[in-house]
């Protein structure tokens, strides 16, 4: 199950988007789905998701949008 970007990127300002956030993560856990979040973009985005139990993440915080050869170079490197 993945958290869109739209919940993501709002955290610090709408504590709505914290609240779905959490019930997404719930309600995976509940049906023994992984669940993933989409535009993380700060460690304070990835450090919330990590408290509310998210261990997937997506997003520029950890990797710019790289070219198909780079990021094949990258992957042989891990």
């Amino acid at each position: 199950m993945k958290i869109d970007r739209s919940f993501v990127s709002d955290f610090l300002n709408d504590r709505n988007n914290v609240a779905i956030a959490k019930t997404i993560v719930a309600l995976a856990r509940s049906l023994d789905l992984d669940v993933i979040a989409e535009g993380v973009e700060t460690k304070l985005q990835r450090d919330l998701l990590a408290d509310m139990g998210c261990n997937a993440y997506q997003g520029s915080f950890f990797c710019r949008p790289v070219p198909l050869d780079a990021f094949e170079q990258f992957a042989r490197r891990i």
